[in-house]
């Protein structure tokens, strides 16, 4: 189905064409209304799918906001008019990075401005990865490089939180990691000591190779703990080593995410961690801890260093098995973004699935991309600011 939503540059709707498109999607229009300002998912808000009279009795209060949240549907322009209501009831907005804020290396449009829009409003800005290659300090690195307002406290990272985890576990010994040096540096800084990383691949044929390590001890006896994040050098050889330290029911096993795919483009798989962590976890026949979103891990940490109240927080994210579950899961506003990963048409799908588990995927509102967002706040100006600060 076609994205039909949040593009500026549409043109105002004829009233035949109009006509049609609601009668086809039940949904209650102004006629002439700018198709900027609709969408036709539940999860939006700029949904519609109840009569003008009732929405119009709609009040901006927090029992609206959380009408809208179950899904009960409300006109477009009501949800329009409680817009400014929801943004001053935020204390803080989570983002997610790949996807939501760049691809790659290149920021996506409205990104830097939002940022810095949410701050001139007074809201608290947090940036929440799975991506496990970066220490937090390259992460700044990068935001800095792209023109991102950013201080290394409202980062958080999957390989920082790794690290934070095993150092509050009191963890003693090496561990194993297949990954990055996102990871051992991160290891590092809170004085844990990994392994060497980087290709090890299989010298010779499996069986040769296998049958010549067997009087060997080529386990380390000090590896406590495997640390299983993204690694470009993925061979065999690691999966051996990683399934073997594993077989030792006191070895941790910590995955630092389960994305599947990073965001590539319509032409391109990437595969993600998520394909590592689970190629380890089968051969081990064990679950690791995840330290990623949908983990609650990030908010606990984010929460516990900065006081938030979750039903002041609003996340957004570009894949919903990630982002928006762990939103939900927190008990967080949800934003999907169509910049990345989840496309609409999975969202219509997961509407009509009788799938408890499909159902908690389906954010709370959702928008082509955060420059829609940016636009939405631009238009309600100063009303948007916290409603503590007025």
């Amino acid at each position: 189905m076609k994205n039909f939503f949040c593009s500026s540059k549409l043109p105002i709707l004829s009233s035949v064409f109009l006509r049609k498109l609601c009668d086809k999607h039940t949904i209650v229009l102004q006629q002439g209304a700018p198709l900027s300002k609709f969408h036709t998912g539940t999860s939006s808000f700029l949904t519609a799918r109840s009569k003008p009279s009732v929405a119009n009795k709609m009040k901006p209060t927090l029992e609206s906001l959380e009408t809208i949240r179950r899904g009960a549907g409300i006109p477009m322009q009501e949800v329009i008019g409680l817009f400014p209501f929801f943004m001053q009831n935020l204390d803080a907005v989570m983002f997610d990075c790949d996807g939501v804020l760049w691809m790659g290396n290149n920021p996506i449009s409205g990104a830097q401005d939002l940022v810095k829009k949410l701050r001139t409003i007074g809201k608290k800005v947090f940036f929440l990865t799975n991506n496990s290659t970066k220490t937090r300090e390259e992460f700044l690195e990068k935001f800095n490089s792209l023109g991102f307002e950013a201080t290394l406290d409202e980062i958080v990272g999957t390989s920082y939180l790794t690290a934070l985890y095993l150092k509050e576990q009191n963890f003693k010994g090496k561990v194993y990691v297949i990954g990055t040096t996102g990871i051992t540096r991160e290891l590092e800084n809170v004085g844990i000591e990994s392994l060497p990383i980087g290709p090890d691949p299989m010298p010779a044929d499996m069986h040769t190779w296998v049958s010549s390590l067997i009087p060997i001890p080529y386990l380390d006896p000090e590896v406590k703990a495997v640390v299983v994040g993204f690694d470009h050098h993925l061979s065999f050889t690691k999966m051996i080593k990683a399934a073997s330290y594993l077989r030792n029911p006191n070895c941790l096993f910590v995955a630092t995410n389960t994305d599947e795919r990073f965001p590539s483009g319509p032409e391109i798989v990437m595969p993600g961690t998520g394909s590592i962590v689970n190629a380890v976890k089968t051969a081990a026949e064990r679950e690791p801890y995840v330290m990623g979103k949908p983990s609650p891990m990030p908010f606990e940490f984010v929460k516990r260093t900065h006081d938030l109240d979750p039903k002041k927080v609003l996340m957004i994210g570009d894949r919903s098995n990630t982002d928006i579950l762990f939103g939900k899961d927190c008990g967080l506003w949800t934003l999907l973004v169509f910049s990345g990963v989840t496309t609409y048409r999975e969202i219509e799908t997961w509407k009509v699935s009788g799938n408890a588990y499909e159902k908690k995927l389906i954010p709370d509102f959702c928008l082509n991309g955060v420059e829609n967002l940016l636009a939405l706040i631009n238009k309600h100006g100063e009303v948007v600011h916290n409603a503590n600060d007025n």
